[in-house]
């Protein structure tokens, strides 16, 4: 049965893969953009390639089958300079907490784009003067994933998407869907597929959309109500393979190594913009201190006139993992740094607590 169900999650895969292939000539047509950044430290020091091996609360946004792995309850809360030079600010949080030990894993997430203090221009005031505004984006995310037996694992997203400036705001829904299939002596090689961001179109609303003018005839005041066009969502599929090498293990002892090395690649097939190819690898010492490092490719990426994105491939990050004395319980610190072509590259620094 286990043989039947991975065959058909295979042919789902390459039937999704025909349906969401990239299309760069339809680059810039779709919205809420944001919804494709990782505010996570830990899997975006991989450069997002860790689909299959993606657990706990950053799985909601590679893989939501991942977070079924969650043992107790954790908590993550993310701060991300965004292009660092900018101004733009994210902050991401995170709550996930297992139902019991046959039950399933609730997660809920938050992430909250601000981009500062804006000068408010008119026609008639191009260099401002007017007073500011703050444009603010906000996505709320509830999961549910359980472990549908002891290598296949499933979850489902659903996203609020609210995007407001000024007197104008959009909000939609987005759903993600993913499944993790775990194999191999001691689960060490993860298959992941991950269908992201979709949902119906959004629209700009809002009084900031009308304009008023003087009727010379009449000389009376009117309204002019302006309807934006709709947009879609950014859409995309993933499909990741991660392998788990643990290092110089005593072949007399049945404990795993103090040491893994983990190898991770992710295809990502984006409805709106080039398709990308994602590796990554992970080395632990004692589940304790982590280093990490990714690269994103997609074709022209080295070109800044051909590349439709920010990144520059290259990205990198670290955890330090404390235990909190004999419970199991843990308190992380993680960084990442993700190299962009433009400005001073993307920091983010978090911290998370597992108990």
């Amino acid at each position: 049965m286990k043989r039947i169900n991975f065959s058909l999650l295979l042919a789902s895969c390459l039937s999704f893969t025909l349906l969401y292939g990239g299309n760069e000539d339809r680059a810039g047509e779709a919205g809420a953009s944001e919804l494709l950044i990782n505010p996570w430290a830990r899997s975006s020091g991989w450069g997002n390639a860790n689909t299959a091996s993606a657990f706990g609360i950053e799985a909601m946004h590679l893989n939501v089958a991942g977070l079924a792995y969650t043992e107790g309850t954790q908590v993550n809360f993310v701060n991300t300079s965004w292009l660092s030079g900018t101004d733009i600010s994210i902050n991401a949080a995170g709550l996930a907490q297992r139902l019991g030990e046959s039950g399933g894993v609730l997660g809920v997430s938050l992430m909250s784009m601000s981009f500062g203090d804006l000068d408010i221009t008119t026609v008639d005031n191009p260099d401002g003067g007017l007073g500011t505004f703050r444009p603010n984006y906000f996505n709320l995310g509830m999961a549910y994933s359980k472990n549908f037996s002891e290598t296949i694992s499933g979850g489902v997203v659903v996203k609020l998407v609210s995007q407001s400036m000024a007197n104008v705001r959009a909000s939609g829904v987005a759903i993600d869907a993913g499944v993790n299939y775990v194999t191999g002596e001691n689960d060490q090689l993860k298959f992941g597929i991950a269908l992201r961001n979709v949902g119906p179109t959004m629209q700009y609303r809002g009084n900031g959309l009308s304009d008023r003018f003087e009727d010379l005839e009449t000389e009376k005041q009117l309204t002019i109500n302006q309807r934006s066009n709709d947009f879609e969502l950014p859409s995309l599929l993933n499909i990741g393979l991660s392998y788990d090498f643990y290092l110089a293990q005593n072949p007399e002892s049945d404990e795993l190594s103090e040491h893994r090395l983990t190898a991770a690649g992710t295809f990502t097939s984006n409805s709106f913009t080039k398709d990308q190819f994602r590796i990554g690898a992970e080395y632990a010492f004692r589940e304790m201190f982590m280093v990490r490092g990714g690269y994103t490719y997609e074709s022209d990426i080295e070109s800044e006139e051909e590349s439709r994105t920010v990144s520059a491939g290259p990205s990198f990050g670290a955890t330090v993992e404390i235990p909190l004395g004999q419970s199991g319980s843990t308190f992380g610190i993680d960084y990442s740094y993700r190299v962009t072509r433009t400005f001073d590259g993307t920091n983010a620094i978090g911290v998370s607590l597992n108990f």
